[in-house]
């Protein structure tokens, strides 16, 4: 099992074979070729490293950190969440590599559940479609608030509940119309992101390093514990913590859903799920490590008037303008991460409406016969997010919330196709990438890993727990269970027999042909 072999390897060296066998196996599957199958396997890798996006988690969470454990819990459960992370992503890309579709998730629930099949494969579908319209509206949320921080210290543009949710908007219809214009676009943008992430945690980090006068000690980063909740609970306090790195490693499932975008689907799909978590591992933990030793005013990045204590601590640092260059390159990442997470959001809409689970289907998976990408998708996902982040104008709290929400709905998504896996045993059908004696053991820890957060995210954050400070994401979360739930019992069991098979090999054939005329 090597998860890094051809990763980089040049496009045209592999795809004149892949390409073919690709198309086959999505026949294979029961699906015509109807989206542009032009992504490389890194570009792949890519797309997931970079919804993952460590310089968005990371810092639009890093204020609810400082009070959430503070230094201590912010250095060490980063690698704590990415190896429990870890476990999560090998188990699903092993299955990925068996059914290489971007239906990704609800499809593998569906061929691996030994029966009811189809109820699997809706409620994983819908339990993924929540958690990646919340992880959209977490990424364009936290550019918002970049952003608007930038815009208060440079024009005086305030740091208003009102403002940042109008930026957020626009941010969204900027990554809508982005996705508009092609996957290639998004494709050379996405490869553009892996380096200006890199690139921009070692700009941050070297900067902070050397420029500051004077750090915070050793003993400061790894050992100090700060509880500003409100909650007497050093322990629950630290759990809570835990939601900045588990809220980061999110959208990772991107790659699968990819799959019939990308030359070499069976082994590129598996390699970005699990090179993404690696790499976004390393750079992560030392991104964080570098901007808490950074941090001149603990109290005073707290009380920034951005709202945003990262701005904060880079202005504390720096200067103004040395903040301020940094902040842009923050907000640049933040851009792409966000860019992929609506490119991946609408292929899985595009893909469960393909099989008629979502309302109004027949409109969401209509593909631009000019760009062969699903916009109609694209726009659901960015509207959803924008619904999603509304509360901020009267929650202060929201935030957390969509976050909470985010990783609750994908890593449920992430873990039933895992559960039905392991029920399958040997008579599971291994693809070209798999963990061989390993599944049972890793498919088991990502199992109890995802009920421990899922429990975990749903409580409340702050103490007292008020109307402005209520932690909305149980609601959210039984809500979309409460409507497909109603909606199977009502209608769908009747009708939704899990992924369509759009045809035999002839009909896929002339499918594929009428979209490229």
């Amino acid at each position: 099992m090597s998860i890094d072999k051809h990763l980089t390897e040049p496009e045209d060296e592999r795809h004149g074979t892949a390409a073919t066998s690709d198309e086959q196996r999505l026949h294979e599957l029961g699906y015509a070729q109807e989206l542009d199958r032009s992504m490389s396997a890194f570009s792949n890798f890519a797309v997931s490293f970079t919804i993952i996006s460590v310089l968005s988690g990371c810092l639009t969470l890093y204020g609810f950190g400082m009070v959430t454990g503070g230094p201590a819990l912010i250095a060490w459960g980063w690698p704590l969440v990415g190896l429990m992370t870890l476990f999560v992503g090998l188990a699903m890309a092993e299955v990925c590599s068996s059914y290489p579709t971007a239906g990704g998730l609800y499809y593998w629930a569906a061929r691996l559940a030994p029966s009811h099949g189809p109820a699997w494969s809706w409620f994983t579908g819908w339990f993924n479609f929540l958690g990646q319209v919340a992880v959209t509206a977490g990424i364009d949320f936290g550019a918002a608030f970049f952003m608007n921080a930038l815009l208060d210290l440079q024009f005086g543009f305030s740091a208003t509940p009102g403002h940042t949710i109008l930026i957020f908007g626009l941010v969204l219809v900027a990554h809508g119309l982005l996705n508009t214009f092609g996957v290639k676009l998004v494709s050379f943008l996405s490869n553009v992101s892996v380096w200006w992430h890199v690139l921009g945690v070692l700009v941050i980090v070297g900067t902070l390093v050397i420029v500051p006068s004077k750090h915070q000690s050793a003993s400061f980063v790894f050992t100090h514990f700060v509880n500003g909740t409100g909650w007497h609970s050093g322990f629950y306090v630290g759990l809570l913590g835990l939601l900045l790195a588990q809220y980061t490693f999110t959208g990772y499932d991107a790659s699968a859903h990819m799959t019939e975008e990308t030359h070499d689907a069976a082994n590129a799909g598996p390699r970005g799920i699990v090179m993404s978590i690696l790499v976004s591992l390393a750079a992560g933990w030392v991104l964080l490590i570098g901007i808490t030793f950074a941090i001149q005013s603990y109290d005073g990045a707290l009380a920034s008037k951005t709202g945003v204590p990262p701005a904060q601590i880079f202005i504390d640092a720096l200067g103004a303008t040395g903040g301020k260059l940094l902040l842009l390159v923050v907000i640049g990442a933040q851009f792409f991460c966000g860019m992929s997470s609506v490119t991946a959001n609408s292929r899985m809409i595009y893909a469960f409406s393909r099989d008629g689970a979502l309302p109004g289907s027949q409109v969401w998976h209509r593909i631009n016969k000019r760009t062969k990408t699903p916009t109609n998708a694209v726009w659901l996902a960015a509207g959803g997010a924008f619904l999603l982040g509304l509360p901020y104008l009267w929650n202060a709290t929201a935030y957390a919330a969509v976050t909470s929400i985010a990783v609750i709905g994908l890593y449920i998504a992430y873990v039933l196709p895992v559960f039905l896996r392991l029920l399958q045993g040997d008579r599971f059908e291994r693809g070209p990438w798999h963990l061989g004696r390993w599944s049972k053991p890793v498919g088991v820890i990502a199992i109890a890993w995802t009920l421990i957060i899922t429990v975990l995210f749903m409580l409340p954050t702050t103490s007292p727990v008020t109307s402005k400070t209520f932690n909305y994401t149980p609601l959210a979360v039984l809500a979309v269970l409460g409507f497909a739930g109603v909606w199977w019992l009502v209608s769908a069991k009747n009708w939704f027999t899990g992924p369509k098979v759009q045809g035999t090999a002839e009909e896929l054939a002339a499918l594929e042909h009428e979209l490229d005329f």
